[in-house]
């Protein structure tokens, strides 16, 4: 996401009227929105009784993916985060560098009684973030905001996998997936002021842009799996 002073411009410019034609005409152009899915082939059965298993993803700023999955049936909590790189307590500072090799991501704990693992990867892909886009998500550039899926275990692995060659073959997008697959490290929870902050700042201008209208698609589009209450 972008920097305090950039932000700061950003929120200008958009009041003049000017960031908010030039950014549609660039998320039109730069981003796939396939609308959504097919369903994973690969899947986990829903389990028979009640119980907690977590999965991570990343795409962009973590504000978009956590808002996503807070209204996700069957998510308990979504918690911003950095994993997959060497320092063993970044800052964001720090990540934002895109020295330290972590890249912004969400911990998705959630019931696989009334969610599968494969339908948070439907949602993931289609209405979370942009899987095409390398290293980056619309104006955010750089590796630690890069596509990827963090496994918890070898059956995430495998519906993961599974998955993604499923939307290739289907020629799901116009470009190719570039989402990685590497099994989940270190998981840090980032600083609070950024946990549940789109849900806290609604109005402010980069929410409002790029991450409302993730939650918006995902209530139109995944109607059986939203759920209007946030979960932290």
């Amino acid at each position: 996401m972008v920097g305090n002073i950039s932000r700061a411009v950003f929120a200008l410019a958009m009041v003049a009227g000017i960031v908010l034609v030039l950014d549609n005409r660039a998320t039109a152009a730069n981003t796939e929105r396939p609308g959504p899915l097919p369903r994973p082939l690969v899947d986990e059965p829903l389990a028979s009784a009640k119980g907690e298993q977590t999965a991570v993803f990343a795409g962009g700023c973590f504000w978009g993916i956590e808002a996503v999955f807070q209204h996700v049936k069957g998510v308990k909590s979504a918690v911003s985060g950095y994993t997959g790189g060497s320092v063993v307590s970044p800052s964001y500072e720090q990540v934002t560098t895109g020295t330290t090799g972590h890249a912004e991501a969400v911990r998705v704990v959630y019931d696989p009684s009334q969610v599968t693992y494969g339908q948070l990867l439907r949602v993931f892909f289609s209405v979370a973030h942009d899987p095409t886009q390398l290293n980056r998500q619309g104006p955010d550039v750089g590796t630690q905001y890069r596509s990827a899926i963090y496994y918890a275990s070898n059956s995430q692995k495998r519906v993961a996998t599974a998955y993604i060659d499923q939307l290739t073959k289907a020629k799901a997008f116009s470009r190719p997936i570039v989402t990685e697959v590497a099994a989940l490290g270190r998981f840090n929870v980032a600083e609070e002021y950024h946990q549940e902050y789109a849900a806290k700042h609604p109005y402010q201008p980069y929410i409002m842009i790029h991450d409302a209208p993730k939650v918006a698609n995902l209530k139109r589009e995944f109607a059986d799996l939203y759920v209007e209450q946030e979960k932290r």
